[in-house]
Order: structure tokens, then C-alpha cells, then sequence
């Protein structure tokens, strides 16, 4: 047996004992895979394992996670920080290689990967954030950032509908540095793929713009290189159709969908291991020669590391403001002063939208933030999401700082956290709350993932009046608000959404939602309240004198509801603290010290207000409390209206306060 298919056994039969002794994975996947991998990893791929966030690496995405031991067996021979031992942890509490790759976890995984489709988009994501960083540091002679984006793709990823999103997108923005391996091994967990799934995807790629390459049997490691190098000379994004057997060598279980997400069994993986000429007795054995063999094709990417590292270091010499641009952009330091007082809005008298006030915001950022890009799911008059002036990201525009993201909710949210996940580049994206339905997939994964995202989202409340039910959210607030490690802040006014993008751009350990109204709010905070409370999640916008007999809490258009009812209140002789809550997030991690100063224990009159769900208030209110929200959906008229029959007045504030 030659050292390259030994090679590929030894990928192989590592995924089946991982498997077999988690009793729990999938083994199809990796066994058809397996030379594929062995190719990319040993022959095309540039990265250096001990450096695994090296800028100009070759990034890869296995965006069918569930074949996972095919990305963590490839790791583990190629050098990087993933030892047998961890192979043999496979699915266990606390190990480098869980179920699906998941970043952060594990060097060299990119992405977190296993709802399909989603790591295709971020593959999207990655090869426009190459173009972006390529175009704003490349200078002529210094190519400092030359590499591709390869993905792995299967027929799961392909059914999904956000996999069209993003490929259109894909060839729509040319995104000549994008190759995608689609596994057409014809089984999915059902059966043939023939039972639901008969595109010509050949056609279909070929339509949104991309160039189409077949490889008609994947163990043919001629043929991928014969393809690969014909790819590398492609002005637009790349499929390359490979047909694979899943589950290649099992004698009972290839090409069915009994290989899928089952181990395959002891006898099964005998006679496996017969039929691949595998001669070793002793599960997770690695042959010394194929050790040898993948250090041997490491040892020459890392000479191509050590080349880049030299030409980085000239780079430096010559461009010394360019360089040192770059190294604090990829450590995320603003280059600027981001305006967060409330002197962007001077004029205490202008009633703005929240989406008005952060247009304007966002307006002062571009270069302080000199990598944040901005876009919209073709909402952008309506998001106010653009940087005026600025050019738009296309085919023939790398360096626009605006994008057009079209009508793909849940497209525009995988991309931009492969934007994220690229490094030195920060997303922003716009739709209606309503929409983020669409999105909250990819909205939950960025969450999982710690990834700087941050969502621009309008028109948050039967607020917007007229569009009736259909685009007035109700139950999409709160359901954002369940997303473990997604910030939501809703401002009240103009000077809170200045802090509420502070806390967004500040916020690198997680995405952001900036939840924003469509309709004009009155400036409510001054002097006295500064909005600079928003940071803390809660504050005191008007306080009484001794304790207060009730405390109104209000977030976004209903906080002037609160106000305006306080007043009336203290008029009657009662003693009110309204409290503004944007973010109930950033107020769980203040101290238990403030949070009782803001909503003391002794105080049990509480009247929450907010035009949504009220399911979850009950947190804040307690049980002596009272919830004003919405329990049904909204109605199409205009939004005074809207607000009076469903009860949000001023009237039904005071009755609740008693």
C-alpha cells in the first residue's frame, strides 16, 4: 500500500474507532471523505499548527459538522494541538474533539459547524472578509493577504435553503477566493437523496455565477489536482462535485444510510479493516511512516510561513503605518475617538426615531472602526444602516464599506459571521425585528460562538403602525432575549442608542442586537440621568424623594409611557421611580450591590411596560407586580392608535401602580 493511501486508511480507521468507542457519531461521512481531506491537509492547504491564527492561513470549513472526525483526525497527523488521547475522548465531557467542531474548542476549527448550510455561509463570510482586508493592506509587491477559503460541503448543506442564500450572494460579490467540495455521495439519513432531493446542482451554481468542476470519483487524487489547479485560476467562486462512497470499505454498510450517524460495530469494523488492507490489530493505531509522511508536507508549509513572516516583516520596513494599522485592527483597537455623549443630539427638542439616531451614530464610526462593515437585507432605507459616502462591497469594488445583502435574512447572518470569524473585520447587519424569525438560527450560533456581530434592528413594536400583524413583532423580543450570550439592548432615545452602539462595539465577547424603533421618540435622559446608564443594563431616570411608593419600568417608546404616567402618579401624591432597562443582559452582570439599588427588595409595587410578550417580566416585577405587554398580535392602523386599543396608554399605567 503507498504512502498516500495509508494515509487516507489511517484517516479512516481513526474516525471509525473514535466512533465505535463513543458508541455515537458518524462514520459515513469521514470513510468517503477521507481522501478528499488527505488532500487538502497534506497537498494544497497553507497553515502553520503551531501558529493556527496566522493572518494569511488557508482557511477550512467542514460545514457538514457531524462528520467531524474526519476535520479532528486530519488536526491530530497534521500537527496541531490535538493528541491521540483527545482522538480517543471523542464526544466525551471536556474534550478537544466534541460531536461537532466547535470554535474555540479546538485549534484549527474555524467555525462552529453541524446545522447545515450554516458553515457554507460562513465560508461566504471568510472570502469577502479576504477581499476586504486584501484590498485595504495588499500593497504592490506584498501580498499579505494571498490565500483561500475551501469548504466541504454535502447534500444536507445544499437542501438548506440558507445554503442558496449565500451562494447567490457568492457569485452576485464574484468571490474568486471561495472553493466548495460538494459531497455528492447520493444518502442522506432517510435514504437515497433522490427521495427529496433531485436539483441539478450543476446548473444551479453554474446560474448564480459560480464555475462548476466535477471530480466522478473522489478517490482519484489525480483528479483533484488536475481540478484544483484549474480552480486556482477562476474569477469567480467555485464548486467542485465530487462523488464519494459513504462509508467507503464497509462491505455491509457502504453507500447506505446505516453508515450515516451509527458506529459501525466491532464485526463490521473487521471486516472493514480487511477490506481496506488495513493489517494493524490495535484500535487508533497511526503507522510511524504516515506521521513521517504528514510532518514531512508540514515542515514545507511552514517554510511557506516563515517566507510570508519575512515579506511582513519588509511589509513593516516599508509601510510602518500600514503595518502597525493592521496589527491593531487585528487586536481590535479603535484607531479613533467613537463620540459616546450626548452631544451628537444638542437639540433636547427633536424627537427621533431610535433607527434616525443610530444612522447618525453610525455615521461617526467609519473611522474610528476602520474595519466595521455595514449592511442590510435590502432593508437599508428603512434600517438606515449605510455609511453616506462610503462605496458598497461588490465585484468590482473590494474596499466598499457598505453591503447589499438582498433579500436573505438568514444568508446575511451566516455571512457575517464568517466575516467575524475571519478576524480583524466587524459586521454589522440590518432587518426588522420581525425578520430576525428568519435570522435566529445564525443569531444563535454567533452567540455560541463569542463572534463581535452586531444586528441593526428596526421597527420594533406595533409602533410601526400601519404594516399590520404581518411586520409587527410581538413574541421576537423575548425569544431574542433566550439566546444564551446574545446582548439585546432597546433604547429609549437618541442619547441611549448612542451608548447602546458603545456597548455594542465594546461588547467583543459576543453579538450585539440594537433593538430600534421606527416611529419618533422624545429625548427623555439629560444631565441629571445621563444615558451612560445604558452600559449598566438599568438605571434610575427619575427618582422620588425617600422610597418609592412604585417603581415603573419601562424599555425603547414605552419608558415615555412610564414618565409621563409618573408624573400623573406623583401629582396624586404618590412617591415613583421610573426605571430605563434596555438591556437585561448587561444589567444580570452588575453587582448585586446595584441591581438593589436600582430595583430595591423592600419595594414591591412594580409595573413593568413593554410592547411584547410580557412572559419573563415577572423576573423584574415579582410576584406583587404587574406586566403591561401584548398577548396577541398587532393590528394594521395607525400606531396611537394601535397602542390605545391595546391598552400601552398612560391611563393603564396609573391603574396598574394602583
Amino acid at each position: 500500500m503507498d504512502i498516500s493511501n495509508l494515509s487516507i486508511n489511517t484517516i479512516r480507521t481513526l474516525a471509525i474507532d473514535a466512533v465505535q468507542k463513543a458508541n455515537s457519531g458518524h462514520p459515513g461521512a469521514p470513510m468517503g471523505l477521507a481522501p478528499l481531506g488527505y488532500f487538502l491537509f497534506h497537498d494544497v492547504l497553507n497553515f502553520n499548527p503551531k501558529n493556527p491564527k496566522w493572518l494569511n492561513r488557508d482557511r477550512f470549513v467542514l460545514s457538514g459538522g457531524h462528520g467531524s472526525m474526519l476535520l479532528y483526525s486530519l488536526l491530530h497527523l497534521s500537527g496541531y494541538d490535538l493528541s491521540l488521547e483527545d482522538i480517543k475522548n471523542f464526544r466525551r465531557w471536556g474534550s478537544k474533539t466534541p460531536g461537532h467542531p466547535e470554535r474555540g474548542e479546538t485549534d484549527g476549527v474555524e467555525v462552529t459547524t453541524g446545522p447545515l448550510g450554516q458553515g457554507f455561509s460562513n465560508a461566504v463570510g471568510m472570502a469577502l472578509a479576504f477581499e476586504f482586508m486584501a484590498f485595504k493592506f495588499n500593497k504592490p509587491g506584498f501580498n499579505i493577504f494571498d490565500h483561500r477559503v475551501y469548504a466541504i460541503c454535502g447534500d444536507g448543506d445544499l437542501m438548506e435553503g440558507i445554503s442558496h442564500e449565500a451562494a447567490s450572494f457568492a457569485g452576485n460579490k464574484k468571490l474568486s477566493r471561495l472553493v466548495v467540495f460538494y459531497d455528492d455521495n447520493g444518502i442522506s439519513i432517510d435514504g437515497s437523496t433522490s427521495l427529496a432531493f433531485t436539483d441539478d446542482t450543476e446548473k444551479r451554481f453554474l446560474a448564480y455565477g459560480w464555475n462548476v468542476y466535477k471530480v466522478y470519483d473522489v478517490n482519484n487524487l489525480e483528479d483533484l489536482r488536475l481540478v484544483l489547479h484549474e480552480v486556482k485560476s477562476s474569477d469567480r467562486p467555485s464548486l467542485v462535485i465530487t462523488k464519494s462512497h459513504i462509508g467507503f470499505g464497509s462491505p455491509n454498510k457502504q453507500d447506505t444510510a446505516k453508515v450515516h450517524g451509527s458506529p459501525l460495530g466491532d464485526e463490521e469494523i473487521k471486516l472493514t479493516k480487511q477490506n481496506l488492507g488495513w493489517h494493524y490489530t490495535e484500535p487508533f493505531t497511526v503507522p510511524e511512516e504516515v506521521r513521517e509522511h504528514f510532518a514531512s508536507a508540514v515542515n514545507e508549509k511552514i517554510k511557506i510561513y516563515d517566507e510570508w513572516t519575512k515579506l511582513f516583516a519588509e511589509y513593516s520596513e516599508k509601510y510602518p503605518e500600514d503595518a502597525a494599522f493592521l496589527n491593531k485592527v487585528i487586536n481590535g483597537e479603535p484607531l479613533g475617538k467613537f463620540t459616546t455623549d450626548e452631544s451628537l443630539f444638542p437639540d433636547l427638542n427633536e424627537k427621533l426615531a431610535s433607527r434616525a439616531s443610530s444612522q447618525k451614530v453610525i455615521n461617526t464610526l467609519p473611522d474610528a472602526f476602520p474595519t466595521l462593515l455595514g449592511g442590510s437585507a435590502d432593508l437599508t432605507e428603512s434600517n438606515l444602516t449605510d455609511f453616506k459616502g462610503l462605496p458598497w462591497f461588490s465585484a468590482s469594488e473590494r474596499g466598499g464599506r457598505n453591503i447589499h445583502y438582498g433579500v436573505r435574512e438568514i444568508g446575511m447572518g451566516g455571512v457575517m459571521n464568517g466575516i467575524a470569524a475571519y478576524g480583524g473585520v466587524i459586521p454589522f447587519g440590518g432587518t426588522f425585528l420581525v425578520f430576525t424569525d428568519y435570522m435566529r438560527p445564525t443569531m444563535r450560533m454567533a452567540a455560541m460562538q463569542k463572534l463581535h456581530v452586531i444586528y441593526v434592528i428596526t421597527h420594533d413594536s406595533i409602533g410601526l403602525g400601519e404594516d399590520g400583524p404581518t411586520h409587527q413583532p410581538i413574541e421576537q423580543l423575548m425569544s431574542l432575549r433566550l439566546i444564551p450570550g446574545l446582548t439585546v439592548i432597546r433604547p429609549a432615545d437618541s442619547h441611549e442608542t448612542v451608548y447602546a452602539w458603545k456597548a455594542a462595539l465594546e461588547n467583543t465577547s459576543g453579538p450585539t442586537t440594537l433593538v430600534l424603533s421606527r416611529q419618533g421618540l422624545p429625548v427623555i435622559t439629560d444631565k441629571s440621568t445621563p444615558a451612560s446608564g445604558v452600559l449598566r443594563g438599568a438605571y434610575t431616570v427619575r427618582e422620588c424623594a425617600g422610597t418609592p411608593d412604585v417603581i415603573l419600568i419601562g424599555t425603547g417608546s414605552e419608558l415615555l409611557l412610564a414618565v409621563k404616567a409618573a408624573g400623573k402618579l406623583s401629582e396624586s401624591g404618590k412617591k415613583v421611580r421610573v426605571v430605563s432597562m434596555p438591556s437585561w443582559e448587561l444589567f444580570e452582570k452588575q453587582s448585586a450591590e446595584y441591581k438593589e439599588s436600582i430595583l430595591p427588595a423592600e419595594v414591591k409595587n412594580r409595573v413593568a411596560i413593554e410592547a411584547g410578550v410580557p412572559l419573563g417580566w415577572e423576573k423584574y416585577t415579582g410576584d406583587n407586580g404587574t406586566v403591561i405587554g401584548i398577548n396577541k398580535f398587532g393590528a394594521s392602523a395607525p400606531a396611537a392608535v394601535i397602542f390605545e386599543k391595546y391598552g400601552l396608554t398612560v391611563e393603564a399605567v396609573v391603574a396598574a401602580a394602583g
